[in-house]
C-alpha cells in the first residue's frame, strides 16, 4: 500500500516547481521535471533519464541563450521539405526544424566549424502487391508486382555538449516506385533502376548537395583559423617603404596603406 502511494504521489518539478502526478512526471537521474520544461531542452537530445538536475539546468540556460541566436540567423539558403536545414552562410551558422514560428521552436544554432562529418541514409523496403482469387485468398500477380519505397536521411555529425548527432528525414512522405518481375540476386528486378524515377533523383541529389555544402563549408573554416594562427611575414609597404607585419585587414602598422591589397 505505502508503494501504491509513494507512486502516485505528486512532486515539484526541479525547475519551476510545478507540483506534477505520475503521468506528467519526466525522471531525471536525481530528481523530475515537468512536460514543459522538458519541451525547452534540444529536440536532438535523448539522454535526460541519466541526466542530473545541474546538468539539465546547464542545458536550459544554453537554450535559454541560444534565443539571441536565432533572433540573428539570417537564412540565405534552405533544404528539404518538411523538416528543413537552413542555412546563414554570411554567419557561418546552421539550423535544423520543422518549425515555421522560429522564434517559438527556437532550434539550436550551430556553427559550419562544429560539424565533424554528415551522411545521407537511403532506407529502401519493398512489398509485393497480391490479389484476391475466386476463394478469397491472396495470390501473387503473373508476373509478379513489387512497390520500392525510399526514405533519405540525411545524419549530421556534430560537436555539441548535449547531442552528437542530427538525423532528419528530406521526404515527408516515401518515394514509392512500382515494378515488375521477380527480384534478381540483387533483389531488384531486371534493368530496375530506381535513379529513372524523378523524385528519387531529386531527393538523392539534395541530400548530397548538403553534405557536400556542409563539409566544404567546414572544411573553408578550418582553412581560415589556420591562416588566422599562421605567424605573419614581415614586407616592405609600398607606401611608405616600411619593414611592417600587416594588421588583421593586411594594412601597413605604420602608414596604414593596403599592403595585401
Amino acid at each position: 500500500m505505502a508503494f501504491f502511494k509513494k507512486l502516485f504521489e505528486k512532486e515539484s518539478c526541479a525547475f519551476c516547481g510545478k507540483e506534477i502526478g505520475i503521468f506528467g512526471k519526466k525522471k531525471l537521474e536525481d530528481g523530475v521535471m515537468c512536460g514543459e520544461c522538458q519541451k525547452k531542452l534540444s529536440p536532438w537530445f535523448s539522454d535526460r533519464r541519466n541526466s542530473t538536475i545541474a546538468e539539465i539546468q546547464e542545458q536550459l540556460d544554453y537554450r535559454e541563450a541560444n534565443k539571441a541566436k536565432v533572433a540573428a540567423f539570417r537564412t540565405t539558403r534552405s533544404f528539404g521539405s518538411y523538416t528543413k536545414i537552413l542555412l546563414d552562410e554570411d554567419n557561418q551558422k546552421f539550423m535544423v526544424t520543422s518549425a515555421r514560428d522560429l522564434e517559438e521552436a527556437n532550434p539550436d544554432v550551430l556553427s559550419f566549424s562544429d560539424v565533424t562529418g554528415c551522411t545521407v541514409d537511403v532506407d529502401e523496403s519493398v512489398d509485393e502487391e497480391k490479389k484476391t482469387n475466386a476463394e478469397g485468398k491472396e495470390i501473387s500477380y503473373i508476373p509478379p508486382r513489387y512497390t520500392y519505397s525510399y526514405d533519405f536521411d540525411v545524419v549530421i555529425h556534430v560537436r555539441n555538449p548535449y547531442f552528437d548527432e542530427i538525423r532528419f528525414r528530406l521526404n515527408s512522405s516515401s518515394v514509392e516506385i512500382k515494378t515488375v518481375g521477380r527480384p534478381g540476386l540483387n533483389g531488384r528486378p531486371a534493368n530496375f533502376d530506381p535513379e529513372i524515377n524523378l523524385e528519387y533523383r531529386e531527393y538523392a541529389q539534395m541530400g548530397e548537395e548538403i553534405k557536400e555544402v556542409l563539409l566544404n563549408a567546414r572544411q573553408q573554416v578550418r582553412e581560415e583559423a589556420a591562416a588566422a594562427a599562421a605567424p605573419k611575414a614581415a614586407v616592405t609597404c609600398p607606401y611608405c617603404g616600411a619593414t611592417t607585419t600587416p594588421d588583421a585587414s593586411g594594412c601597413c602598422e605604420y602608414c596604414g596603406g593596403a599592403v595585401n591589397g
